[in-house]
């Protein structure tokens, strides 16, 4: 453990995402982008139910954002309890951020998603995975601006 009371764990340097992976992280977008230009463009009758997909898609990417730590502290020796309470706060909020109307929630949602990418820019170069940092930014940038720009739209 070091000083800073997080866990240190070995692991090869330079491991980064591959071409598939990058393509399933930049299609993981459309959800998000697409939700944010549908909330603008809309019948009125429709836009519930298209905030409603854009917060709920929000809500499991931030949850899965959260899963990745349950992952990392079960790699860790020992394991990182750490790893563990932050893998569930994701969870909570983006639960409530749903339960929030739209304007308000995926605003929550939006912050959240540069919280867990904030974190990550901590955690990760001590589990071997800083080589995912870029691609972590580059998605929140776009997920988190289309949270912001859905909530203007709502």
């Amino acid at each position: 453990m070091s000083a800073s009371g997080l866990i240190h764990v070995a692991h090869p340097a330079g491991h980064e995402p591959g071409v598939a992976t990058l393509r399933l992280g930049y299609a993981g977008l459309l959800p998000f982008v697409l939700g944010a230009l549908l909330l603008w463009i809309v019948r009125p009758d429709a836009h519930p139910y298209v905030a409603l997909s854009l917060s709920a898609y929000g809500a499991v990417i931030v949850s899965f954002l959260g899963g990745i730590h349950w992952g990392l502290g079960f790699r860790a020796e020992p394991a990182d309890p750490g790893r563990f309470v932050w893998g569930v706060v994701p969870s909570l909020v983006a639960w409530v951020a749903v339960m929030m109307p739209p304007y308000a929630g995926l605003v929550v949602l939006g912050v959240m998603l540069v919280v867990c990418y904030l974190v990550d820019r901590r955690v990760y170069p001590l589990h071997g995975a800083a080589g995912w940092l870029t691609l972590r930014f580059r998605l929140t940038a776009v997920a988190s601006l289309s949270c912001f720009i859905g909530a203007a739209g709502s």
